[in-house]
């Protein structure tokens, strides 16, 4: 009876001995394998850092979200709607009363009507003619509500009151710098400046509004007197009356819901009425319009990346063609083979997603530092981006490893 023959043990690659074959293939050329990470690196890097500064910018839209406009509802004037009575320009559709109808909505600090001054009147510290310091001053028109509203900031006077508007008094309220140009500093012997040659005297001087900040170069006047002398409004969207309300926290869209219908029950449709933004939306739209641009660059980076690695995965094969014929003819298989180089390109995105996420997160943290801002950082897209290394590397190894293990073993060694 033939003794029976036992077959021959086929080879074997462990893990182990893969990883070790792979590192070894990695650090033989230690300035090739660099330079084959490096595109990984940028690419992971970019996408790292380009998620963190969005996530961080988009959160100092929202701490960073002013207050002020926060609490301010805008009213425009749509002059003509309801017809126009003789005259240069249409009369506002604003009501007399407007201060007194917006301080009875609930959550109204103060509001009022304002507006430019049409024909561009001619600011003056004499009644003879223009001064040239004074070149391009503007002359406002505004009820108390709106000055109210507007929140100046008055080191010397005293602001526009109800008396003044009632009765149309020729006074006004100088900016800081208009009053520089003027050469008026102090208000204790009643100066006047001069509009079109008429006197008005100066009640007060502001440094600073909260609101409407194209008032800090120029003067307000009361409404009622603006009226009387100069005529309606500009029928100009610049140069219509418009409602300035200051409203308390949170009650400004409610406010905005009702404030048409509160000044003119017959005809809200006078008026445009415009909500502060919504804080949320535009650091959502602020948020996806910069992801979108930057992660488009990352996908670039990793491209280029992946087309080093394949590149650079074939000149390998190429180069080691004796090897792969030396190890065949010891028995390795060509699934031995693929794996090893498989293993190698894996291993170098690998390695170029962790240094492109650790460079990543210190470019956020960097950035966020030297502009004093708090750093964020996503876990969910920060922690996978180390896998995105791994697969890139992966599909860039496929071909030259498929190449690799259909090298003929007689070729190889015939050419080594």
């Amino acid at each position: 009876m033939a003794a029976d023959v036992l077959p021959e043990p086929g080879s074997y690659l462990g893990p182990r001995d893969l990883c070790t074959e792979a590192l070894s293939g990695i650090l033989q050329r230690p300035g090739r394998s660099v330079l084959t990470m490096l595109g990984t690196v940028l690419g992971i890097g970019a996408f790292v850092a380009v998620l963190g500064l969005t996530a961080t910018a988009s959160g100092q839209i929202g701490a960073r979200f002013d207050l002020t406009r926060a609490t301010t509802v805008n009213v425009a004037d749509r002059p003509g709607t309801n017809g126009s009575r003789p005259g240069t320009n249409p009369p506002m559709s604003f009501p007399g009363d407007t201060d007194q109808r917006l301080r009875r909505i609930d959550g109204v600090e103060a509001g009022g009507v304002w507006w430019t001054v049409p024909g561009d009147p001619v600011l003056a510290s004499r009644p003879t003619g223009a001064d040239a310091a004074a070149t391009g001053l503007g002359v406002f028109a505004a009820t108390p509500g709106a000055v109210a509203a507007m929140a100046p900031t008055l080191p010397v006077g005293v602001t526009m009151d109800a008396f003044a508007q009632n009765t149309a008094q020729p006074v006004v309220l100088l900016s800081q710098a208009a009053a520089k140009r003027l050469g008026v500093s102090r208000l204790d012997a009643q100066p006047a400046v001069f509009i079109n040659g008429l006197p008005y005297t100066v009640i007060g001087i502001y440094s600073d509004v909260r609101r409407q900040p194209a008032t800090l170069l120029g003067a307000i006047v009361p409404a009622s007197t603006a009226l009387e002398r100069f005529g309606n409004p500009g029928a100009e969207a610049d140069r219509s009356a418009q409602a300035l309300i200051a409203t308390r926290v949170g009650a400004a869209p409610v406010v905005a819901e009702q404030v048409a219908v509160a000044l003119r029950p017959d005809a809200p449709a006078s008026f445009a009425v415009t909500p502060p933004p919504d804080p949320h939306s535009l650091r959502d739209a602020v948020g996806s319009e910069l992801t979108g641009l930057f992660l488009a660059l990352a996908g670039i980076c990793l491209l280029v990346g992946a087309v080093g690695i394949a590149n650079t995965t074939l000149v390998a094969v190429l180069e080691r063609t004796g090897e792969i014929g030396l190890r065949r003819a010891l028995g390795a298989r060509t699934g031995h083979i693929a794996a090893q180089f498989l293993t190698e390109s894996t291993v170098l995105g690998t390695l170029g997603g962790l240094i492109g996420t650790s460079l990543g997160v210190l470019t956020v943290v960097a950035v966020a530092a030297a502009r004093d801002w708090t750093a964020v950082l996503q876990p969910a897209a920060t922690l996978p981006a180390p896998l995105i290394g791994t697969v890139v590397g992966l599909l860039a190894g496929l071909y030259p490893a498929l190449r690799a293990a259909r090298t003929d073993p007689l070729k190889a060694l015939r050419t080594a």
